[in-house]
Formats: C-alpha cells, sequence, structure tokens
C-alpha cells in the first residue's frame, strides 16, 4: 500500500492563526514609560498590579524591540511560568525559542523565554535586552546579577516591596535596578472594571504569641504548629460553608502538611477538595490545574506553590489560612482570586482571612510604591518609621472587615459607636481616658466609698497627709472624693496598686 502524501496534509489539523493584541491605554503608558527611563538608565521595574497583564506588556516589549532588530530573552523562576508564558507567545505569533533543562528548543532563537537556573548553570548567548518576571525575587538571588550585568534588564512585578530590589552592586556598576515605572495602581484597575473587588471577612484573629520572626516573615515551622489545629481548620470550613458554599475557592496554608489537613477536612464534609505541593510531578500538577479550571473540583489547597503567575480566572473565593508580615507574599496570595472572568461573569472575589494579616497590613489595593528599598537599615530621622496608616478592622457584628474610618458595616448594617465621652459612677460624672489598666479598674469595681475608705485606713497607718488621700484617689478614679466613707482595711489590690505609684515615683525622681 503505497503512501498517500496529499490525504495525510488533508488530515492534519491545521495551525491555528494567531491573534493578534491590543495594549489597554495603562499597559502601554507602562511600555512607554520603560522605553523613556531606558534612554538614561540600563535597570528599571516596571511596576504592574497583579492580573493587570504584566504577560501583555511583556509583549509590547518583545514587539518594540524586535521592530529595532533587537534580540530579547524572557527570563523566569519558575517551570509553571514558563509554560505560561510560551503558551501566551504562540498564541499572538510570537516565535520564540525555550532555554529550560531537557524541554530546551531552538534556543538561538532571536526570542527566547528562559529558565533562571538553566541559564546560571550554562551560560547565555548576547541578548540585547532581558525581561525578568518576577523581578522581585532578583534582590535574593546572585545569578540575576550576573546576568544581567553588561545588559539592559527589564523587570517586572505585582510586589515591588521587597527589600534590596535598590540596592548597589559592585558587579554591576550601581543599583540592581535604577528606578520604577508605575503602570496603574489595583484601586485604578478595580474602578475601571479590569480587576475585580472583594468583599473581606475575618473569622479568626489566630494567636501567633511565641512565633518567631526569620528574615521579616514568620518561622514556618512554629507557625504550623500554632495554626494546624483541629479547631482552626474546623472554623475555616464551616466559615466557607456559611459564606462561600458554592464558589470555587483556593486555599493558602502555612506548609503541606497544614494544607493537607485543610484538604481533608473540606472531602471528609462532601466537598471535592484537593491539594498540590512542589514534590508532584509536572503531569499531576497539570492534571489538578485543568481539573480545578474546568470545576471538577472545588477547593484547591496549596501552601505557596500557586502565589505567583496562578492563572485561575474563575476561582471566586481565596481563604487566608496562612499568617505573613511580608507585603509581597500577601498581595501574590490576594491577587489570585482579582481576575475578571468572562466566563462566569464574575463580579466579586470573597476573601476569608482566618490568619489576621489583613488586619495586620490593609487592603492590598492601598499600598502604594514610589522608591526602590536601597537594603539600608532605616534611621527614624531618615524615614524609617512612617507614620502608620489606618488600617481595617472587623465588624464586630458579623466579622466583615470594614475600611479605615466606617463607622457602620456595609455588609450587616451595625453601627460601632465610640465610648461616651463621660461616664456616671456614684452620682459623678468622669471623663474617660483611654484604656484603663486592668488592676485601675479592678479598683474601681470596688466602688468609690470602699477604695476611700481604705485610703484613709491606709493614711492613718502611715501616718500621710489627707493631701496623699485625694491624690491617690484621683489617680484610681479621676477626680476628688466627695463622698461619705467609713474606714476599711487595705485590700492586696490597693496594696499593690500603691507599691506600683511608689515604684514609678521613685524611678522618675532618679531620672530627674
Amino acid at each position: 500500500m503505497s503512501f498517500d502524501l496529499e490525504l495525510w496534509e488533508a488530515l492534519q489539523e491545521p495551525e491555528p492563526e494567531p491573534q493578534t493584541f491590543t495594549l489597554h491605554p495603562y499597559q502601554e503608558k507602562l511600555v512607554n514609560g520603560c522605553r523613556k527611563a531606558l534612554a538614561t538608565q540600563r535597570r528599571v521595574i516596571a511596576y504592574l498590579p497583579t492580573a493587570g497583564g504584566k504577560t501583555m506588556v511583556a509583549m509590547g516589549i518583545v514587539k518594540m524591540a524586535r521592530e529595532k532588530g533587537k534580540r530579547v530573552a524572557f527570563i523566569c523562576n519558575r517551570v509553571q511560568l514558563i509554560e505560561q508564558t510560551s503558551d501566551k507567545f504562540t498564541t499572538y505569533g510570537i516565535k520564540h525559542g525555550i532555554i529550560q533543562g531537557a524541554n530546551t528548543r531552538d534556543f538561538r532563537s532571536d526570542v527566547v523565554v528562559a529558565s533562571i537556573q538553566t541559564l546560571d548553570k550554562r551560560g547565555m548567548d548576547h541578548y540585547d535586552l532581558l525581561i525578568l518576571d518576577e523581578c522581585h525575587a532578583c534582590a535574593g538571588t546572585k545569578a540575576y546579577a550576573e546576568i544581567m550585568r553588561g545588559r539592559v534588564s527589564i523587570g517586572l512585578t505585582a510586589t515591588p516591596y521587597q527589600k534590596g530590589l535598590g540596592r548597589n552592586i559592585p558587579s554591576l556598576g550601581g543599583p540592581l535596578f535604577e528606578s520604577i515605572v508605575a503602570g496603574v495602581t489595583m484601586r485604578e484597575l478595580i474602578d475601571t472594571g479590569y480587576l475585580v473587588d472583594a468583599d473581606v471577612w475575618a473569622p479568626a484573629d489566630p494567636d501567633l504569641r511565641g512565633v518567631k520572626t526569620v528574615a521579616g516573615d514568620y518561622q514556618e515551622d512554629q507557625l504550623g504548629e500554632a495554626m494546624n489545629k483541629a479547631q482552626l481548620v474546623g472554623d475555616i470550613v464551616s466559615h466557607w460553608f456559611k459564606l462561600s458554599h458554592g464558589k470555587q475557592t483556593m486555599v493558602f496554608a502555612v506548609n503541606i502538611a497544614h494544607s493537607r489537613h485543610i484538604c481533608d477536612q473540606f472531602k471528609a464534609n462532601g466537598i471535592a477538595a484537593v491539594h498540590v505541593d512542589y514534590h508532584m510531578s509536572d503531569e499531576e500538577k497539570r492534571a489538578i490545574y485543568a481539573d480545578f479550571k474546568a470545576g471538577r473540583s472545588m477547593v484547591l489547597c496549596n501552601c505557596a506553590l500557586l502565589s505567583e503567575g496562578a492563572d485561575f480566572p474563575a476561582c471566586e473565593t481565596l481563604i487566608l489560612a496562612r499568617p505573613t508580615k511580608s507585603k509581597v507574599r500577601y498581595v501574590q496570595m490576594f491577587g489570585r482570586v482579582l481576575r475578571t472572568s468572562a466566563e462566569t461573569g464574575k463580579t466579586r472575589a470573597l476573601v476569608l482571612d482566618h490568619s489576621g494579616t489583613v488586619q495586620r497590613l490593609g487592603f492590598p489595593w492601598d499600598f502604594s510604591v514610589t522608591h526602590l528599598d536601597d537594603g539600608k537599615p532605616k534611621k527614624a530621622s531618615e524615614g524609617g518609621e512612617d507614620k502608620p496608616e489606618p488600617l481595617p478592622k472587623p465588624c464586630p457584628h458579623c466579622s466583615y472587615m470594614k475600611p479605615p474610618k466606617t463607622p457602620v458595616c456595609p455588609s450587616c448594617g451595625f453601627e460601632s459607636k465610640r465610648p461616651n465621652e463621660v461616664e456616671t459612677a456614684d452620682g459623678e460624672l468622669v471623663q474617660v481616658r483611654g484604656k484603663k489598666p486592668k488592676a485601675q479598674t479592678r479598683l474601681q469595681d470596688m466602688g468609690r466609698p470602699s477604695i476611700y475608705g481604705q485610703l484613709c485606713q491606709l493614711a492613718q497607718d502611715r501616718k500621710k497627709t489627707q493631701k496623699w488621700i485625694q491624690a491617690n484617689y484621683k489617680n484610681i478614679f479621676g477626680s476628688f472624693p466627695n463622698q461619705e466613707y467609713h474606714l476599711e482595711p487595705p485590700t492586696p489590690e490597693l496594696l499593690s496598686w500603691i507599691h506600683s505609684r511608689n515604684i514609678a515615683w521613685a524611678k522618675s525622681q532618679r531620672a530627674a
């Protein structure tokens, strides 16, 4: 039987025509801003919020560079990001090669998508322009500084808060990155409909006392022990049923054991939940992601694998079960659910914060950055201690996270009222002077006549004056005594209070 070439060609599926792309105005602004900055500098950061379309901006930069005959290398730090970027480049007709371990192909192309780990081992050819994806990682990896030397570089990131991005690097003859170009803020993207807004609930504020801080964030082993308790995990599942039942959900846990525990609890309650971690093969991870995108699984649990580059627009709910002090980690996690979805018509996202992070750091759309950290310790006189911005607070009635200075809860309508300026006690008006120490509160609870009588008895025993009685009485109640009393033996609480006042007075005299 002879081979029929015409029949074989007819049976082949034609390659899809490449799509054309048009940048949004804010993306064009960012591309033009980078071009202007590179007229006088060699290394700049292009900042765009999570889900703002950094890959589209990269393609705009590649197109601009290729029109001038320049060779471009797009560099990633994760295999998943290399695959996503390559797929996007192919979709939009950008011919390119790949430099990544055994997957390397067409590595002599004028445009390549490359792994930083592979380049560090093998070196790289001449490229006129480097585009560094997730460039906040550059501050802590020597390999980046090595390949950036002598090359024009644009870093892409949604989180330019990393320490050391502006640090002086001797081998580069200046800062790692010289400036930052901002395209748009997260708030602007939300207001213009490019991202969805989010409702945030804080059902729990975990007790993290005793958890150490290492390299600016919580120590993972101790944090895992604090967060992986049965009652906390149960609280996560119960609140999900209450607030998000039926919505695709991504969970960020502390570590793999914590992620598996949360996943198991969801499955025990009849929810199609899956766990993913870096120990799994690429094939296993692809299958899990495909099931989640297709809606065959409802809850996707992980610890840090999906903080960068995860693209699941239909996902509506985020569960923060991983407390963090890092703005970089926080913004990356939060941004996973802010993408719009034409397929599902998603209009808002839901964030269930079981970590206390929103109360600790605020809403991510309120963050701003005007300069890059140079890695040097900051003194208060140099602006190292900025005036803290007001932070969101949970509604005491429903746990909805209210924006700062919002007395009426947007969710349930509960109105938080300020404490009265005065309070009534034994017929007198007494000014409230903020939060009272516990010892002082216990003394006040004994009643004014009792404390007055105890002070008079103590003054008689210790040969103190009426002036001493009145001064201590006013320290406790905020006013001078004017009621009847009967002498009473001083209680241990009052003796302890007087002793503490004497110590404080002695210290003040020594200081003077």
